[in-house]
């Protein structure tokens, strides 16, 4: 008998499904386009802006989306959609750590790169002086800030083109620990709901 009542059937489910993924995905998208922006906007040294940017954007997925889960008879999707969001969370995790790896030597060592960068810190300040000539003798003061700054500018675009180089890397780890997180979540939580099923 036919009571009138909307009746909840495999294609109110499927639709669903679809409209969650769809939500997923664009989600993921619009973030790595975010993402990308950033780092193609982003010049000279790593500053803790973009530790903001890499931030807000991972609350934004971990908020507004949520690791793909396999779908029976669709294997390779699943894959393309795990890798999708998992290098999404490595490239803002990349960005969100460049600025600590740009100035933390414990985080990010690069011991031989640091003391180059010194020297050329030093070679900048005496370029400083030089571009000055006679008139660092009227205003010491101006001549021992114009080194300091030159210095300064110079370590940190050397430190921040090593960081650059590296940081492929650790958005890759951080995208492997995200894909093998999500499978480790998705797993456990099939095993629980695998006796109810029985």
């Amino acid at each position: 008998m036919d009571d009138g009542s909307p009746r909840r059937g495999s294609q109110g489910t499927v639709t669903a499904g679809a409209d969650r993924g769809a939500g997923n995905r664009a989600g993921v998208l619009g973030t790595a386009l975010a993402g990308v922006l950033a780092f193609a906007l982003s010049s000279g040294s790593w500053q803790w802006f973009s530790t903001y940017l890499g931030v807000t954007l991972l609350a934004v997925i971990f908020s507004f989306t949520r690791p793909p889960g396999p779908t029976p008879g669709g294997r390779s999707e699943y894959v393309r959609a795990l890798s999708a969001y998992s290098l999404v969370v490595g490239l803002c995790t990349a960005l969100a750590v460049a600025p600590a790896m740009q100035r933390w030597a414990w985080f990010f060592p690069m011991p031989g790169t640091r003391a180059e960068c010194a020297h050329l810190g030093s070679y900048a300040a005496l370029q400083a002086q030089a571009a000055l000539g006679d008139l660092g003798g009227h205003d010491s003061a101006a001549l021992a800030y114009a080194q300091s700054d030159q210095s300064r500018r110079a370590v940190n675009d050397c430190l921040a083109s090593t960081t650059t180089l590296w940081l492929p890397v650790y958005a890759l780890a951080a995208a492997l620990l995200t894909a093998l997180g999500s499978w480790l979540v998705w797993r456990i939580g099939a095993l629980r709901q695998a006796p109810r099923l029985r």
